[in-house]
C-alpha cells in the first residue's frame, strides 16, 4: 500500500532506503524527548526532503485523526509510503527502540532522586522549552495552509472549541473533519 497522493519532492531524487528510514527515525527518537513532532518535520521536510511542507501537513492531519500517537502513526505512514510494510516496521522500530530503553533507565533514576529540588527545577525548565517547541511547530505546520483560508478558519474554530470552550477533542473532530472535507471538496470541485 502506498500513498499515491504524496509524491517524492523534487529535492529528493530517490525514496529513502530501509536503513535510511530506520536511522532517520532512530535519531528522532534519540533527540526528541517530550515530543518529536518539531524534529520530525525538520528531518522529513527541511533536512532530508522526504516530504514537502504541504505533504507533511496533510499526512500529519491524517495521522492525528487515527488512533494512537501522531508521530508513531507518521513513522508507519512514511515507512509504508516509501518501502511498504518492511519500511513501516523499520521506521517504527527506529523511533521507539532507543527511547524505550532510555525511559526505563530514567524512570529508575527518577524513582531514586525524585525529591531532589535540582531535579524539580530541571523539569520545570524542560517544560518551558517544550512549550516553545510546540508553538514553533504549530506555526510551521500552519504555514502551508496560508494559501487555504478556509482551512485556517476551520483550524481556528477547532482551536477555539477545544482550548477556549473546553469541548472534548473527539466530538469536536467528528464535527469539524466532515465539514472540512465537504468544504474543501466543494471549493475544489
Amino acid at each position: 500500500m502506498t500513498f499515491s497522493a504524496f509524491s517524492i519532492p523534487s529535492s529528493q531524487t530517490s525514496p529513502p532506503s530501509i536503513g535510511e528510514l530506520f536511522r532517520g527515525f532512530l535519531m528522532l527518537g534519540l533527540t526528541g524527548f517530550g515530543g518529536v513532532l518539531p524534529l520530525a518535520r525538520r528531518m522529513m521536510v527541511e533536512d532530508r526532503g522526504w516530504l514537502s511542507g504541504e505533504e507533511f501537513t496533510d499526512l500529519l492531519g491524517l495521522c492525528q485523526f487515527l488512533p494512537g500517537g501522531n508521530i508513531i502513526n507518521m513513522s508507519v505512514a512514511v515507512g509504508l509510503k516509501f518501502r511498504g510494510p518492511v519500511g513501516a516496521l523499520a521506521s517504527i522500530l527506529g523511533l521507539i527502540a532507543a527511547p524505550t530503553a532510555i525511559v526505563i533507565v530514567l524512570g529508575i533514576v527518577y524513582d531514586r532522586y525524585q525529591d531532589d529540588p535540582v531535579l524539580r527545577h530541571l523539569f520545570a525548565g524542560l517544560a518551558a522549552a517544550a512549550a516553545g517547541l510546540l508553538i514553533s511547530t504549530a506555526v510551521k505546520i500552519a504555514w502551508p495552509l496560508r494559501r487555504r483560508p478556509l482551512a485556517l478558519v476551520i483550524a481556528g474554530l477547532c482551536a477555539v472549541a477545544i482550548a477556549i470552550l473546553k469541548l472534548p477533542l473527539l466530538p469536536t473532530m467528528l464535527v469539524f473533519a466532515p465539514i472540512s472535507i465537504l468544504a474543501t471538496w466543494r471549493l475544489n470541485a
